[in-house]
């Protein structure tokens, strides 16, 4: 079985170096402007444009699938600080600063849409 995570992107071709080259994904494949599907690991991460494809098609009372929201991945990272650094000096977009608290250390990253990435440090195993 694959599981999936589609996200509605206002560009996907903007979208795409944004995930390849700042977060490490692999792009498995880019048939028409408006999808890709991508990989990490074992997530495989689908990206629409509005209007493209049956996933960016209208809703029955006329609303468009649109970017943003709350529901996010999570990317575990070794070193929080670094990666935020780099992606920072990138030019890409945070919705907060580092949180910490008892599982672990977090922040979420906008991707070019405002989709957001939680990026996640688990705390040290002792």
């Amino acid at each position: 079985m694959t599981v999936s995570v589609r996200y509605i992107v206002d560009d996907v071709d903007a979208a795409i170096p944004f995930y390849t080259d700042m977060l490490g994904f692999e792009l498995d494949m880019h048939p028409a402007p408006g999808f890709a599907a991508l990989s990490l690991g074992d997530l495989r991460l689908l990206l629409n444009q509005p209007g493209a494809g049956g996933a960016g098609q209208a809703m029955r009372d006329g609303r468009m699938p649109a970017p943003g929201g709350w529901n996010r991945i999570q990317i575990e990272v070794e070193d929080l600080e670094e990666v935020v650094g780099r992606l920072g000096a990138a030019g890409s977009r945070f919705r907060n600063e580092i949180t910490v608290g008892n599982g672990g250390k977090q922040i979420l990253l906008n991707d070019p849409s405002g989709n957001p990435i939680e990026l996640f440090e688990p705390p040290e195993r002792t």
